[in-house]
């Protein structure tokens, strides 16, 4: 089944949304949870990303679903690894749920998080009961390497933005204050070797679970093409293709209608 979903904004839920800090082997790995107690959603963020990208999401689906959303290994307050492999993630990930004591859940992403939450699936069939992957493939080919030219620090966070250009409306998140100046809440030297540790082909992954699943794809997504993705629906069972009139960041430049398919997917469940 694809379609094309529109929807009219709706009204946000007051939610706190509460940081934790796990301990991995002397290792920060930091979350927001929604909490209460509606049914677990981990939701993966995307490269140059953050858990909070998730904050408006889990208003939306308050109080029937609880978002937990991680700052992956090397973004916002997570510390950096050791190395940023695709088993690294994925353990990540099994870390997060056993230290909240949740059994099975959905799993959402963004790109980098829309790999790691297939990969999830493939590795630890039992942890997953569907899933959300919102504009990837199950080929990955992209370069990040343009992100080496963004600025280490600026004096302020006004320069630091124009420093970034065209770059910092997607980067808002991820903007910092430290002791030396503004700066991102990663290295794009990190971004760069996680990238090249998510390229390859992961039809294997995708295709090793039939969990019910719902992919997203922005229309004008230079990520993902409109091809890649009815194919990526055609030969997994149990997945829904869903396409909305936004770039690769549909979370963010669509939120509502985001929020809708998502909604109508999790009352499909």
């Amino acid at each position: 089944m694809t379609s094309t979903a529109h929807s009219a904004p709706s009204a946000h839920r007051e939610i706190e949304l509460v940081r934790r800090d796990l301990d991995l082997g002397g290792r920060r790995l930091s979350l927001l949870d929604s909490g209460g107690p509606g049914r677990p959603l981990l939701a993966l963020h995307g490269h140059f990303s953050e858990g909070r990208t998730f904050a408006r999401l889990a208003r939306e689906l308050a109080p029937d679903w609880r978002v937990v959303a991680p700052d992956q290994r090397g973004h916002g307050e997570s510390d950096r690894p050791a190395d940023f492999s695709r088993e690294g993630y994925v353990a990540d990930a099994v870390a997060v749920l056993d230290h909240l004591g949740l059994g099975q859940v959905v799993v959402l992403g963004h790109s980098l998080g829309g790999v790691n939450a297939y990969q999830l699936a493939a590795r630890h069939p039992q942890r997953v009961s569907a899933l959300v992957v919102e504009d990837i493939g199950a080929v990955v080919d992209d370069d990040l390497s343009f992100c080496l030219a963004w600025p280490r620090r600026a004096p302020t966070r006004a320069a630091l933005i124009e420093e970034l250009g065209d770059s910092a409306r997607y980067l808002t998140d991820a903007l910092r204050a430290y002791a030396d100046g503004w700066g991102l809440a990663f290295r794009p030297e990190d971004m760069v070797t996680s990238q090249r540790q998510l390229l390859g082909d992961h039809w294997d992954d995708w295709l090793a679970t039939d969990c019910p699943a719902l992919l997203i794809h922005g229309i004008r997504s230079d990520t993902l093409s409109a091809e890649h993705g009815h194919e990526m629906q055609a030969r997994r069972p149990h997945t829904r293709l869903v396409q909305l009139p936004t770039g690769h960041t549909v979370h963010e430049s669509d939120p509502a209608g985001f929020a809708a398919a998502v909604r109508a997917f999790l009352g499909s469940l």
